[in-house]
């Protein structure tokens, strides 16, 4: 549900906020097209990030404030804005907000409220952002592929928004869902509404029990999306990023390039390069793969944590896109996701697996590293450095394709170590060594 500023409250900005979390109901039930809510009509359930990202865009309103914490846990709840474009706010625009908070909070506290009173709330319009969101999804995605093949799927909305957006999208089309999770829970069960493999147990636990095909998830704001597959295992979203893409080449026809941010998966090269196509590499952070998709010029955008969006859609991550194309492309294949990922690892003539390392560093190892990574290296860990990147942090690629990526999280008060090989445990291997040399006491082995 959205509170829209009447235009006399905000004689220059047009702009879109995003209620409270409340309790869920099908946001089908809404009126169509994005109409007014009646005043006398209770609260929409609360609205996905890409449903705003879509309702910006559909309105041209110059913005929106959504209340969230992502897919971090209760005590990382703040205000995530979106721009004008539909977008994640370029660092110029986060800059500039800062900016105006901290000398907002400089000032002597008014005696009045800066937020509006209860008589004046009256005077915002109140909107339902879900039926045209779902109407796009619909053209989209092609959901009688999923319902002819006869799946049933197991979906984890982890007590977010996504509630009665996947699952009623797929049972309004006929195809059978078990849903978990879907009740209201602030506190997250005490951990954070993250897509990761730990998270998903319970997820993994049900698709087994339901003998699903595939279990589906979306984070607290269903901008991010997490996959389980028929034997209850959890699939990396790297993979998924590979395979998608793959996919909507195959069945679109989009003979074009893709984007991923530095730290996700080569795959999606392979996938391009079996293409003819190129590869766009940004900074991580999706705001930068949103303006690719602005521009069409990519086919599909990605990151390793489980974001995408694609071509025509919002230049904004979302969760609930992705799992009904995953959900779609095992339909249409009619096959595992694994045995996919083998038959795309062959086209490759390569296997991709990443891995991500989180690491907690006092502050005396953290500047050291952060002087180090300054370092320039013609060898790192004992293999010979190829490729030089510091597109974001510090990524060595090693001749036969390895590569290992450090850099401090721009969210979270971590040092991340990303790597990739070509076997699961020469992947860990790297990160192991990696890590070893973080903590060493000079970090002076591996310099070149």
């Amino acid at each position: 549900m959205f509170g829209v500023q009447p235009a006399s409250k905000v004689p220059r900005h047009r702009s879109l906020r995003d209620r409270p979390h409340r309790e869920p109901t099908a946001p089908t039930d809404g009126p169509p097209s994005g109409e007014t809510v009646p005043a006398s009509r209770p609260f929409a359930p609360p609205t996905p990030t890409p449903a705003v990202a879509y309702e910006i865009r559909r309105r041209k309103v110059e913005g929106a404030i959504n209340f969230t914490a992502s897919h971090n846990p209760a005590e990382y709840h703040g205000l995530k804005f979106s721009a004008a474009d539909g977008g994640p706010a370029l660092p110029e625009v986060t800059k500039d907000i800062e900016q105006r908070a901290a000398q907002l909070a400089s000032r002597e506290k008014p005696a009045a409220s800066a937020f509006p009173s209860a008589e004046e709330a009256k005077d915002f319009e109140r909107i339902d952002a879900g039926p045209p969101y779902l109407e796009r999804l619909a053209e989209l995605v092609r959901f009688e592929v999923i319902q002819k093949a006869g799946m049933k799927i197991v979906y984890d909305a982890l007590h977010g928004c996504g509630v009665g957006y996947l699952d009623g999208a797929l049972a309004k089309h006929g195809i059978a869902v078990h849903a978990i999770r879907t009740n209201r829970d602030v506190l997250f069960d005490g951990s954070g509404p993250d897509v990761s493999e730990a998270n998903l147990a319970p997820l993994s636990k049900a698709v087994v029990e339901e003998k699903a095909v595939a279990g589906l998830a979306t984070d607290g704001d269903a901008d991010r999306f997490g996959v389980i597959d028929g034997a209850g295992q959890f699939f990396s979203p790297n993979h998924i990023l590979g395979l998608v893409y793959d996919y909507l080449v195959e069945t679109r026809g989009w003979r074009m390039g893709a984007a991923r941010s530095v730290a996700t998966s080569h795959l999606i090269d392979g996938v391009a390069k079996s293409y003819g196509e190129a590869v766009h590499e940004t900074p991580v952070g999706f705001k930068y793969i949103g303006q690719l998709i602005l521009q069409d010029t990519i086919a599909l955008g990605g990151e390793e944590s489980a974001g995408l969006s694609i071509r025509g859609h919002v230049p904004e991550k979302d969760g609930i896109l992705a799992c009904l194309l995953v959900a779609e492309m095992m339909a249409a294949r009619g096959t595992t996701l694994d045995e996919q990922l083998r038959a795309l690892f062959r086209r490759a003539g390569r296997e991709y697996w990443p891995q991500r390392t989180n690491l907690h560093l006092p502050d005396d190892v953290k500047a050291r590293t952060v002087e180090h990574l300054k370092d320039e290296f013609s060898e790192f860990l004992g293999r010979r450095v190829a490729t030089t990147d510091r597109t974001d942090g510090l990524k060595l690629i090693f001749a036969d394709g390895a590569w290992v990526l450090l850099r401090l999280s721009g969210t979270e008060p971590l040092l991340r170590i990303y790597t990739e090989a070509s076997t699961r445990e020469e992947s860990a291997q790297l990160a192991e060594q990696a890590k070893a040399w973080v903590f060493s006491a000079k970090a002076e082995g591996a310099k070149g």
